[in-house]
């Protein structure tokens, strides 16, 4: 009897909408891309003009600093890395390059742990929500009516939420690792052929190669007859 992986049972080559894990993948890295892409053009015009997101005590009720030159520069690094890795995953996609794809599922599962981490934290101290929720601005919309809100509520609901958000995230990572197994799987088929014939598994070279080595040998002699 033939055991399978318990992974192995989550494959399928289709994602959402009903379209191949290949698509998805180039879709989902294109999003991001546009996403990155727009946070680069803020991060930018921000640091060609600071006043612009320096807010006066009487917005505030003190003064506030959106970002200093150093974070600015920080982040704009953060943005350039990010449209990278996923210029590399919607490549890799498309031209059917497993390793491509790495870096962008390897953010996929580093934003996941993050994502989890304040989960945990959410549940492990809830009363840091009131806290951060008391740190905000006074004229901040809705301020007061989440400090209405019952502090068990407002855990659940916030747990509720993040639950939501790492089920799809989850998903998309379920997307892109299908699509890296995938390719790889196909372009190792393309490599290497078995044939299985009895109890014996013969190992063929490739198609290209096997041609071109036919066509390197010498023809045999000429029969001569006796």
């Amino acid at each position: 009897m033939k055991t399978v992986a318990p992974w192995t049972r989550f494959y399928s080559n289709s994602c959402c909408l009903c379209c191949h894990v290949r698509t998805g993948t180039i879709l989902l890295g294109v999003w991001y891309l546009i996403i990155n892409a727009v946070v680069l053009l803020i991060l930018l015009s921000a640091l060609a003009d600071p006043d612009q997101y320096h807010f006066s005590s009487s917005e505030l009720g003190g003064d506030f600093e959106f970002m200093d030159d150093a974070n600015m520069c920080i982040a704009i690094a953060i943005s350039l890395l990010m449209i990278l890795i996923c210029a590399m995953a919607t490549y890799g996609a498309y031209k059917q390059r497993a390793a491509w794809i790495i870096p962008f599922f390897c953010y996929q599962i580093f934003d996941f742990a993050l994502n989890t981490l304040v989960a945990v934290t959410v549940l492990v101290y809830p009363n840091s929500i009131q806290e951060y929720i008391r740190q905000l601005p006074p004229n901040f919309p809705y301020r007061d009516d989440i400090m209405s809100v019952n502090p068990t509520c407002l855990v659940l609901i916030i747990l509720l939420f993040i639950s939501i958000i790492l089920t799809f995230k989850g998903y998309l990572i379920s997307c892109v690792w299908n699509c890296y197994r995938y390719i790889n799987g196909r372009n190792s088929s393309d490599v290497l052929v078995y044939v299985t014939s009895n109890d014996t598994t013969v190992l063929l070279p490739p198609y290209d190669d096997a041609t071109v080595n036919g066509a390197a040998k010498e023809p045999p002699p000429p029969y001569v007859s006796a």
